[in-house]
């Protein structure tokens, strides 16, 4: 029988014991060997950019904003938290930006939890890393910020830690001329913090004014919760006026809430009307340290329900000048005019740190805290021949804002002057102030005044009322020896009106009344004598000594027209020697011209007799003899007249009781 033959097309057996024996026996490994090496090929070319387009889909949906991954995309860490890579960015800005990217970066990392992304649709991302992130936060039509992205993508992404680098914010308001450009990055310094604080250094423009800033503030995350206080450290410097800020923000990008320590220092008040709108006058430089808060009120003032913000600084203590100061104080905003309102109180006041009140430099002598500027000018101030301050006060500032002031000064220090305490309360409204009162304890009495300056128009119109009570002679010249024995107390009235920009033309121009006088007192006899110029009785005093005189009593009263002070009677009478006298004092020009006439009560042959001439300026005033009417016959003649005060003048001295002490009566001529 013959062998067929073999075709050769026909499939042949496998070989027994060949290398794919195994596969052909269990088909299962044949599917997991395919399988292995699909995936060793996928994560061979596998290319995560290829989410590219799902990821900036999702956060478009989620955001409303354009989302671009200009690196590449790429997961370093895998397991339920795996850690997402993302190259340079872009992320849009709102649709009325004129800045189309409202944040970007050169690289994004975060870690994403898969589980409740999987099963409960939730967003945690529990770290954050950005390197050179730049964004732009911003306020838009209706005052709404860049950072809200509308009713349907309110985001409920929950954020863990966030660490900047290389950063840098930039925070802008048109409608308040805010500009603020920042550079942050965080504070490593604490490496397990979960949290880590970002530094800031930078500054720009908060409302129109320039400003520098350096300090620490919470992780950026913490911004989003509006409900929580944000923490903040910083430091803000804007010319030469200084703050420091520690505590907590609410919801920092509307101010909406404060609860800082604010320290405040600078060189001189006036400085913080450019930049906060206080309407400050010059004053030496000065440091504070209280508590910052801020409230929001509504108010209906122009008819419509406008927001009011009240920033308050309260239980303050500090220093201006060489004085201390405290108390509390409110600004209110939102007004047609800003309202400042204050209690002020000083333990110990310098009365030299008041000057910037009436125009003239804060005093920068020997042991007083002046700036080297505040120095010069307080240098060309005493070169000036003219005493009264002819500084113009600013109309803009006082019709900027309003105030309700009180301070009170329990001591003044002022070598000078016999200041002993001060009671002033400032009220300005639309440019009309007024000091009601203006109390000062002066020589054991006290000058009470009421100032009305109206500065609604140019030039500003004054008045000022003054009541001088029960000042001590003896304390108003301290610094004479003769005066030191002297017992008497000095009263009268003050009532002028004026009008001009400063202290000097508001003098300048003055009109009304001014009557001082002196009731019962005793004086030097020494002195008397000097001013009876009688040689022979002030050389007998001087060589047994002096005695005390009685005072019969003492008064002037002027009439003022146009600047010029008239007497209207003037005289000084004591038992032993009667003073009259004439003349005026110029207050446009700052010069004296007055004559008193010395009668001595006894026939002193050596007895000049002669007037003495009172001259000069308020600065240089000269006293001189007028030599020219000495004679014997001088101090023989005798006439008789007669002196009586003005009865308004009455009612304000102690005349004391007894005939020869009673003020008025016929007196030798």
């Amino acid at each position: 029988m013959a062998t067929p033959k073999s075709d050769p097309d026909a499939p042949r057996p496998l070989a027994r014991g060949g290398p794919l024996a195994p596969l052909a026996r269990h088909p299962f490994l044949t599917v997991l060997g395919v399988l292995a090496v699909g995936i060793a090929l996928l994560l061979a070319f596998w290319d995560w950019n290829w989410f590219k387009p799902l990821v900036e889909r999702q956060v478009e949906a989620r955001t409303g904003r354009k989302f671009h991954i200009i690196g590449n995309l790429d997961v370093d860490r895998f397991g339920w938290t795996p850690l997402v890579q993302v190259g340079a960015f872009t992320f849009g800005n709102a649709s009325w930006s004129k800045e189309p990217t409202m944040v970007s970066a050169d690289c994004l990392q975060f870690a994403i939890e898969l589980k409740p992304l999987l099963f409960h649709r939730e967003y945690r991302l529990p770290e954050i890393r950005l390197r050179k992130p730049r964004m732009r936060l911003e306020y838009g039509p209706g005052h709404t910020g860049n950072w809200v992205f509308g009713e349907a993508s309110t985001d409920t992404t929950q954020y863990g830690a966030l660490w900047i680098d290389d950063g840098r914010l930039r925070f802008l308001d048109a409608s308040r001329n805010t500009d603020i450009d920042v550079a942050v990055h965080s504070d490593l310094r604490d490496p397990s913090s979960k949290a880590p604080p970002v530094l800031a250094d930078g500054g720009g423009r908060w409302e129109g004014r320039k400003f520098k800033l350096d300090g620490r503030a919470e992780t950026p995350l913490a911004l989003r919760e509006t409900t929580h206080p944000y923490r903040i450290d910083v430091h803000v410097t804007a010319g030469t006026t200084r703050a420091h800020a520690r505590g907590t923000l609410l919801d920092p990008f509307r101010l909406r809430g404060f609860n800082l320590k604010l320290a405040l220092a600078g060189q001189n008040l006036a400085d913080l009307y450019p930049l906060l709108g206080i309407a400050a006058p010059d004053s030496p430089p000065y440091s504070f340290d209280g508590r910052f808060t801020r409230e929001q009120t509504p108010t209906s003032r122009t008819g419509t329900k406008d927001t009011g913000n009240i920033w308050h600084y309260d239980d303050f203590t500090g220093k201006l000048g060489d004085s201390d100061l405290g108390g509390d104080a409110s600004f209110e905003t939102g007004r047609k005019r800003p309202i400042l309102k204050a209690t002020l109180v000083s333990k110990r006041l310098d009365f030299d740190d008041l000057a910037g009140f009436v125009g003239k430099p804060p005093a920068a002598g020997a042991g007083e805290t002046a700036t080297a500027e505040q120095a010069a000018k307080a240098a060309q101030e005493r070169a000036k021949t003219r005493v009264l301050p002819d500084k113009p006060y600013e109309l803009d500032k006082l019709r900027a804002m309003d105030a309700d002031v009180r301070w009170k000064a329990h001591r003044i220090n002022a070598p000078k002057l016999p200041l002993d305490d001060m009671d002033a309360h400032l009220l300005i409204d639309a440019g009309l102030l007024r000091l009601d009162p203006l109390n000062f304890g002066v020589a054991g009495g006290d000058i009470r005044s009421t100032i009305r300056m109206d500065a609604r128009e140019s030039p500003i119109h004054t008045r000022a009322d003054m009541q001088v009570r029960g000042l001590s002679l003896p304390q108003l010249l301290p610094e004479s020896d003769v005066m030191r024995e002297a017992v008497g107390r000095v009263g009268g009235d003050i009532h002028i009106t004026g009008t001009g920009n400063s202290i000097a033309k508001m003098l300048g121009s003055a009109n009304g009344t001014a009557q001082l006088g002196m009731g019962h007192g005793q004086i030097s006899n020494l002195l008397m004598e000097y001013a009876g110029i009688d040689i022979a009785e002030a050389l007998k005093f001087l060589v047994e000594g002096d005695r005390r005189i009685p005072i019969r009593c003492a008064f002037a009263d002027f009439e003022v027209r146009n600047g010029v002070m008239t007497t209207q009677s003037l005289a000084f009478d004591t038992t032993d020697t009667l003073i009259v006298g004439e003349g005026s004092v110029n207050l446009r020009d700052e010069t004296l011209d007055l004559h008193l006439r010395p009668r001595p009560k006894d026939r002193s042959l050596f007895a000049f007799r002669s007037p003495l001439l009172v001259g000069g300026t308020f600065k240089d005033p000269s006293f001189r003899p007028d030599l020219k009417r000495v004679g014997l016959r001088g101090a023989i003649a005798l006439s008789l007249a007669t002196i009586t005060p003005p009865a308004a003048l009455l009612a304000t001295i102690e005349l004391g009781p007894g005939k020869d002490v009673q003020c008025g009566g016929k007196y030798a001529k």
